[in-house]
């Protein structure tokens, strides 16, 4: 994948590979969050799996109602740094968490009759915390990945199954939780909100309110937010309760990126130009999903004629990020700007190989470069003991 967007205005010596948040296109998808929010009269939280950045919180802490996690760490970099909503879900819970949780989190999601029964007690006995149900809706629209990014998927670990979902205790129940998008345009979400009205109705009419997760990509281009608006609305008219959904990514499509340098060369078949950002630890969705990511200022290969395969710099042969072409050479110390990379990348990142994290950084709306961490060894050798 190729993009003719513009090249950022970055420092020219700015120190690679660095993440860069893009505060002007943070702001444009947070105005889309506030109109959802206005329209829909509907909660809309931040998924930290995707972006957790406590730098960027402060300008997205008004546009939104609260923070998501995947577990304990991440409910509590939610209480600490953002400060808002906290509710967290997890397919298990580990000793002790439960007991941790009712202290940082204001809602805690369980994922089946056997971790209910085991913990619900628990969860009560902070009597603030509102308790949720994760159900599989039997609904699937995951745009990426295939099985590997489809709540739904068969043999699926998220979420009751209708099989189940009578052996819940509904009477202790506050919010029907249903996710399985991923990456999904406006037919996916209101495809889920239909499904979930036409099947789950007794349930509905149970509890206070109605999470439909993630994998809503409403800054995603073609996204046609007065759908989801006028789905969500129909739904709260029909059953009486509060919405909430929880995008991740969708909050911080193209909204920053991964700029990487040329370090070397080599020839085999094919010009191979290595940088010293690897898909393998720095941008792992390229090998997992997979896929080729956004180059500004690229085209397909075959297109122009400098054609370069861009791997990075470990040692793991598919540690390939993809082929594109150039209008020119590359030369070493060329900057290439890999676009969309907010959205899981330094949230899985690692130091495989002892490979240096990126910087993390922010580029200002008024056009200046801020760096808020840089890495070096001490990330490296703290990880192993």
């Amino acid at each position: 994948m190729t993009s003719h967007s513009p090249l950022p205005a970055l420092p020219p010596d700015v120190h690679t590979p660095a993440y860069v948040l893009d505060a002007k296109a943070l702001a444009r998808n947070m105005a889309t969050a506030d109109r959802v929010r206005r329209e829909a009269g509907c909660k809309v939280l931040l998924a930290t799996k995707a972006f957790a950045f406590p730098a960027a919180f402060p300008d997205m802490r008004d546009h939104l109602d609260g923070t998501t996690a995947s577990g304990e760490y991440e409910a509590r970099l939610g209480r600490e740094e953002f400060g808002k909503e906290v509710h967290v879900y997890a397919p298990a819970y580990g000793p002790g968490e439960v007991e941790r949780l009712t202290e940082l989190a204001d809602h805690i999601y369980f994922n089946s009759p056997e971790q209910m029964s085991r913990y619900l007690a628990v969860a009560r006995s902070n009597p603030k915390v509102k308790i949720g149900a994760r159900i599989n809706p039997g609904y699937s629209n995951a745009t990426l990945g295939g099985p590997l990014y489809d709540p739904c998927a068969p043999n699926s670990r998220f979420g009751t199954t209708a099989a189940e979902v009578d052996q819940l205790p509904w009477e202790q129940i506050d919010i029907f939780h249903a996710h399985s998008l991923c990456e999904s345009l406006h037919d996916g979400s209101v495809g889920l909100i239909d499904h979930v009205a036409k099947n789950f109705g007794p349930y509905l009419k149970r509890v206070k309110a109605v999470n439909f997760g993630g994998g809503h990509f409403i800054n995603k281009p073609g996204y046609d937010v007065a759908k989801l608006i006028a789905a969500i609305k129909a739904f709260r008219a029909t059953f009486d309760v509060e919405v909430i959904l929880e995008p991740g990514a969708g909050l911080v499509v193209d909204a920053g990126y991964l700029v990487a340098s040329v370090i070397g060369f080599h020839t085999n078949g094919a010009r191979i130009a290595i940088l010293d950002a690897s898909a393998s630890t720095h941008m792992p969705d390229v090998l997992e999903v997979p896929y080729m990511p956004p180059l500004l200022n690229a085209l397909p290969a075959g297109t122009r004629g400098h054609d370069y395969i861009l791997g990075g710099k470990t040692c793991m042969t598919g540690d390939i990020i993809g082929e594109y072409a150039f209008a020119a050479p590359l030369k070493v110390g060329d900057h290439l700007v890999f676009g969309d990379m907010m959205q899981y990348s330094f949230v899985k990142n690692t130091t495989f190989n002892g490979t240096p994290l990126p910087d993390m950084a922010v580029l200002e709306a008024d056009g200046s470069y801020r760096v808020v961490k840089r890495f070096g060894y001490s990330e490296f050798r703290g990880r192993l003991g």
